[in-house]
């Protein structure tokens, strides 16, 4: 794959398209970054940007990794204390994971976010900034139904992180479109230059296909997951012979995890796919290209429960080296 590819490789969006294309025509040293609430154990929203950051790797990018624990302390996640332990141990896994440990800079959002500089530049956005429109990009962070004013701060604050980390790309998941796009308004009021954004896809919820799959709602497949608990939440996903359900009785539109989760986190992580069968049953299935795999579940000649039990093994090889730091960092 070229530069341009690898960066848009399963992208949702990209905005622009012509600024990404500029990066990659030369794309040796240029900084890419995700910020992530340190939350103590990564989960496969968190794998679905670091598989981004791995591609971003391979194409030239060096990889920035804010540890954002002043915003996960104006979202309420508990002590600074508490909050950068759990930074260090994320730190960790997302090596585990396969980030070359080299091109990566982790920072902490408090290494910079108290500097006088930036608290200006904050307060600089608050004048620019009306509280509706900092409401529609806060939307993703807001919990229950009196948000604090400490979120319509964070926004401001994840668009000055893009100028203060010296970036040249962000990457988010879609539902950090808000705030990338909030970031195109309000940094040219200070003089600072817009970056283009990637946006990976949101995954749908492992159990019924609809909505988002969240670590704090339904069911997630995280770090921690056993050999045992992987199987056991791939088994029972959602899994229709297809990758365009019907909505559901309800009307409301599905989408299919299990191919997403192929798509998305296996392919890009190995050559190829074999899904195992016995003879009697047409022998082993190998696949070269997420195409390939989906169109033979939509013919019949992949049952979703071979599909399944491919995922789970290749999920289990993605997940293993994090698992075991985890158990380290426990004992």
């Amino acid at each position: 794959m070229d530069a341009y590819d690898l960066i848009t490789r399963n992208a949702a969006e990209v905005v622009t398209e012509d600024e990404v294309r500029a990066l990659a025509d030369d794309p040796d040293g240029k900084r890419a970054y995700v910020g992530y609430e340190p939350s103590g154990v990564l989960h496969i929203g968190h794998m679905l940007t670091a598989n981004k950051l791995i591609d971003l790797q391979e194409a030239g990018f060096e990889v920035v990794i804010l540890l954002a624990d002043v915003h996960a302390y104006l979202n309420d996640k508990g002590t600074f204390e508490e909050i950068r332990e759990t930074a260090d141990r994320m730190r960790e896994q997302f090596v585990a994971y396969g980030l070359d440990e080299e091109n990566t800079e982790f920072v902490l959002g408090s290494e910079y976010q108290m500097d006088e500089e930036y608290v200006l530049d904050t307060h600089a956005l608050e004048l620019e900034t009306t509280i509706s429109r900092a409401e529609r990009a806060m939307a993703e962070i807001q919990r229950g139904s009196n948000p604090k004013v400490s979120q319509a701060v964070y926004p401001l604050m994840q668009a000055l992180d893009i100028e203060y980390l010296d970036l040249d790309l962000a990457v988010g998941g879609l539902d950090q479109r808000k705030v990338h796009m909030l970031a195109r308004e309000v940094l040219p009021s200070l003089d600072y230059d817009v970056r283009p954004a990637v946006h990976t896809p949101i995954l749908a919820d492992l159990s019924t296909g609809v909505g988002k799959m969240s670590s704090s709602e339904g069911i997630t497949i995280s770090m921690e997951d056993t050999e045992e608990d992987l199987r056991e939440k791939v088994n029972k996903a959602f899994c229709p012979p297809t990758a365009d359900p019907e909505p559901d009785g309800e009307g409301n539109e599905r989408e299919n995890p299990v191919l997403q989760i192929f798509q998305y986190h296996v392919f890009p992580r190995f050559e190829s796919v074999v899904v195992e069968r016995p003879e009697k049953y047409g022998g082993d299935l190998e696949y070269d290209d997420y195409e390939s795999l989906e169109s033979d579940l939509e013919s019949g000649e992949l049952h979703p429960a071979d599909a399944k039990g491919a995922l789970a093994d290749y999920l289990d090889e993605l997940i293993a080296p994090g698992r075991e730091k985890i158990a380290e960092q426990r004992s």
